[in-house]
Order: C-alpha cells, then sequence, then structure tokens
C-alpha cells in the first residue's frame, strides 16, 4: 500500500460524512436511530464548529472517516480529542486504513497540546475491540461505564432545572 493519503472535511462534504453516519448504523445494527441531516451536519460541524471531520482517501476517494471533537481532562488540565465515530468501507478493511486514521487522530492530538485520545466501543464489536487492543495498544476503562441523556430523558432533565 502507497503512503496514507487524509483531508478534513470541508463545506460541501454533508453528503459523504452521512454517507458514512448510515454506513456505520447499519454496521452498529442502529440504522433506525440516524435523524442526521446534510442541512444538520452543516450547521453543527462547519458553522458552530462543534466537530471535525478526517477522511482516509485511496485514490483520491473517501473511504474511510473519523469524526472527533475536543473534551476536556480536569486531571490534565488541558484538552482532548473525542472519536465519535470511525469507520471504513467493508471492501477497504484490512488495508492499514483505520489504524492510518487512529495513527493521524494521535498526531493531531499531539499537534494541538492535546493530553489523550478516547473512544468508546461497543461490548459486542470484538473485531474492532481487538484491533484497538492488539494493534494500538489502547487500554480499556473497565471502572467506568459512559451514561447518557437524550431525547425525552434529556427534556425532562432540562426541565426540572
Amino acid at each position: 500500500m502507497s503512503k496514507l493519503s487524509f483531508r478534513m472535511a470541508v463545506p460541501g462534504d454533508e453528503g459523504v460524512i452521512l454517507t458514512f453516519i448510515r454506513a456505520l448504523a447499519d454496521y452498529e445494527h442502529m440504522s433506525d436511530e440516524v435523524v442526521a441531516t446534510p442541512e444538520l451536519l452543516r450547521e453543527w460541524i462547519f458553522e458552530r464548529e462543534k466537530a471535525e471531520v478526517l477522511f482516509v482517501l485511496e485514490e483520491g476517494m473517501e473511504v474511510g472517516f473519523a469524526l472527533f471533537f475536543h473534551n476536556f481532562s480536569t486531571f490534565l488540565g488541558r484538552a482532548g480529542i473525542y472519536l465519535e465515530d470511525l469507520f471504513v468501507l467493508p471492501e477497504y478493511r484490512g488495508r492499514g486504513y483505520g489504524k492510518g486514521l487512529l495513527k493521524r487522530l494521535a498526531a493531531i492530538a499531539v499537534e494541538r497540546g492535546c493530553g489523550r485520545l478516547e473512544w468508546a466501543c461497543l461490548d459486542w464489536n470484538t473485531p474492532s475491540i481487538d484491533f484497538y487492543t492488539k494493534r494500538m495498544n489502547a487500554v480499556p476503562m473497565d471502572e467506568w461505564t459512559v451514561y447518557r441523556l437524550t431525547g425525552d430523558t434529556l427534556m425532562q432533565a432540562a426541565k426540572e432545572e
């Protein structure tokens, strides 16, 4: 494989981003949960600048993506990068694109002075877990559980202020 090629998403890429989001949701058996639209992606990624997208390319075509944003560690006293989604098209897996995306994100974190790069993975996704732990030397945070408010529960919590 030749040297990996990357590019950051720019306005006008909303359709490509949404295609990757839908493909990831299909892989995770969560397609019915996707409500994102190109308009929402444009607003939140490019206008409000709340997330960024990195593409990995093969011969100029996007074959994988990583959507990420900054978080903050009070213990480290600095920002980190949280990887929300990483996905490589099935026909391009096994060629180093996923590892390349993670390594490029790690480089971005270092370039920006961030203290860490972190992400979550579904418990049943053993191919990804094996990849993260064996090929990337990532450490699972076994003592932490992610909690979430969304939809009606988020609205209810906001009303109880």
